[in-house]
């Protein structure tokens, strides 16, 4: 178990670094990585591992495979009355059978079937490495820091753009908002500790480094991102706030359901005037401004979409048909609009659900969990900022925020059931 914990900690590093550098091989590397901790993970895992997974994944381990199974399904031939209209027309002048794959590119297809079954495989190695509360803590640190750094990047690109001249700014808003509810559990560690009679000295050094952190993701997502991704970032702020004062203050569970009802209808009316603010379809409403063309494009291609998309990842190859412009190529505004125009209604769904779902978990476990209880808070935090600036931004189709995404929600899912002192 050793080992997959350190091929855990290498995951996360190098698929990070590799992709803000703009290493075109860091997805592949990330994914023979994950392939390689789950087979670690499989063959030194005993009993008491897996009972402690399943119990950490009884909220649901049938919707883990939902979406590999949607992606999988669009590589089988099926009729293409079903498919994207634009394979009806390619058999009405074509002709042939009446049967074909729905996906427009099987290897990009393929590729991200690879990409989420490394995702879920990651998720379930976390699980079962991070029982130890001192293994916690360092995957903790080290999520931190890296998105820490991440937000950094992008502060000097802003700040000084004749330091870092370029970045991935999709990807690096996305890491900030991540590192910012990981920064702040990392500030509600030290203090936890400080009140448990640790070390005062080591505890004042690990809040100095969770607060300069937050500062930092602090700057970067509320400072230079867009509004949008600034109010993702405070929804999980706000609801680490909220379990932080469900379990300081005791309240009773009357109180704590009335609080939370509170938070989520507040939530809701923010959200409601976001969408309400533009016109068009909804899942294009909080993306940033863009052409008058590019936007008729992507409303075209959206309104074509079924039930089954036109292939996952290969929302781009699919573009090119809808852009008027041969040599440009149209990029997905953000996370929900690229789900939806590849894997159809019913893969938004299936992403949509897998977040409720797991935010749920999380937020019972965080309340149940007692002084680890920041693990399953930030991990709550990180999935409801993911699953609005889904619909803000591109960055969520990065394989390092994936990747990055899956160790935290596997690190919040482990400690919302562990046992002290748990091997």
């Amino acid at each position: 178990m050793s080992f997959a914990y350190f091929i855990l900690i290498v995951s996360i590093v190098s698929a990070s670094a590799l992709e803000i550098a703009g290493v075109k091989f860091g997805a592949q590397l990330a994914t023979m990585v994950a392939a390689l901790s789950l087979l670690a993970a499989a063959s030194s895992t005993r009993k008491a591992g897996y009972d402690h997974y399943v119990r950490a994944t009884s909220w649901g381990r049938w919707i883990l495979i939902a979406i590999p199974l949607c992606i999988a399904a669009q590589l089988v031939p099926l009729p293409l009355s079903s498919a994207h209209p634009i394979w009806a027309s390619a058999h009405d002048v074509l002709g042939g059978l009446p049967l074909g794959p729905i996906t427009a590119d099987i290897g990009l297809t393929l590729n991200a079937l690879l990409l989420a079954l490394a995702a879920i495989s990651l998720l379930g190695v976390t699980v079962l490495v991070v029982r130890n509360r001192s293994r916690a803590q360092l995957i903790l640190f080290v999520l931190s820091g890296v998105a820490a750094v991440a937000a950094l990047i992008l502060d000097l690109h802003r700040l000084l753009p004749a330091l870092v001249a370029d970045v991935p700014h999709d990807l690096t808003t996305t890491l900030a908002g991540l590192g910012l509810m990981l920064n702040l559990a990392v500030i509600q560690l030290a203090a936890e500790r400080a009140e448990t009679h640790h070390s005062v000295l080591r505890s004042a050094a690990i809040g100095l480094c969770g607060l300069v952190g937050a500062l930092v993701s602090a700057a970067a997502i509320f400072g230079f991102s867009g509004t949008n991704s600034a109010i993702a970032a405070a929804f999980g702020v706000v609801l680490m706030l909220l379990i932080l004062v469900i379990r300081r203050l005791d309240l009773s569970p009357l109180a704590a359901s009335a609080l939370s009802v509170a938070a989520l209808v507040g939530a809701a009316i923010v959200l409601t005037f976001l969408f309400e603010q533009s016109s068009g379809p909804v899942l294009m409403r909080l993306v940033p401004e863009m052409g008058a063309e590019t936007k008729a494009a992507l409303e075209r291609m959206l309104a074509d979409t079924r039930w089954f998309g036109a292939g996952a990842g290969t929302f781009a190859a699919v573009g090119r048909i809808y852009q008027s412009d041969a040599g440009a190529v149209l990029n997905a505004p953000s996370a929900a609009t690229a789900v939806f125009a590849g894997m159809g209604w019913i893969g938004l769904a299936a992403m949509i659900a897998v977040s409720l779902i797991a935010l749920v978990r999380l937020f019972f476990g965080a309340l149940q969990r007692g002084r680890d209880s920041f693990f399953p808070a930030a991990a709550a935090a990180c999935v409801l900022f993911a699953l609005v600036q889904s619909f803000a931004g591109p960055g969520l189709l990065r394989p390092a925020a994936i990747l990055c995404l899956s160790v935290i929600v596997g690190l919040g899912l482990s400690q919302s059931v562990s046992q002290s002192g748990s091997r």
